[in-house]
């Protein structure tokens, strides 16, 4: 299936197309964005999937993702609007904001949404979530984005030395992908 993804995240494009087997997805590029101003995860994913229907070709999907990190410590946050509040210095933005915060206020979950809409107009979706723990600093090489300082449960590594391979079946974005390839069949 061909798909056509609303994302300027290169990370999560190249992510997808593994997490999705079968699916060719391609990213929207030459196209302006619209702030992502949802509530939720779910209208920030919808909004995109819209987007990239638009303007996807009449026998492709179109996908929209997003996805964010809550915070115990941060009454949830940021969540939503985790990709602003960090303005892509992930680690360094979230360990400075939990400077003096410490056992269950470092509970955090990953969370992910996708919504694709068919050629034909029908929506599918998926949701996805990876419960753990946010670490004191930064370690390991893989992964992108707070990766380095998220420590899934019943794990003592933080995503991000846990490797590309361990993501790619356990992460949000790959639980969303599985609840989503679930509604096809």
């Amino acid at each position: 299936m061909k798909a056509l993804l609303a994302s300027q995240n290169r990370h999560k494009a190249s992510e997808l197309a593994r997490l999705l087997p079968g699916w060719e997805i391609e990213p929207l590029a030459g196209v302006e964005y619209p702030p992502e101003e949802g509530e939720t995860y779910y209208e920030n994913a919808a909004a995109k999937a819209r987007l990239a229907r638009e303007h996807a070709p009449p026998d492709a999907w179109a996908i929209g993702e997003d996805s964010g990190i809550e915070v115990a410590g941060l009454g949830g946050g940021p969540g939503v609007r985790s990709a602003r509040s960090a303005a892509g210095d992930e680690v360094s933005w979230l360990l400075r904001r939990l400077e003096d915060v410490e056992g269950a206020g470092r509970n955090a979950r990953y969370v992910s949404e996708l919504v694709a809409i068919a050629p034909g107009g029908r929506e599918l979706r998926g949701t996805g979530f990876l419960e753990g723990r946010i670490a004191e600093s930064a370690a390991g090489k893989e992964g992108f984005g707070f990766d380095p300082i998220f420590i899934p449960a019943d794990e003592q590594r933080t995503v991000a030395e846990l490797g590309d391979d361990w993501k790619q079946r356990h992460s949000h974005r790959a639980r969303a992908a599985r609840a989503l390839t679930d509604c096809l069949t």
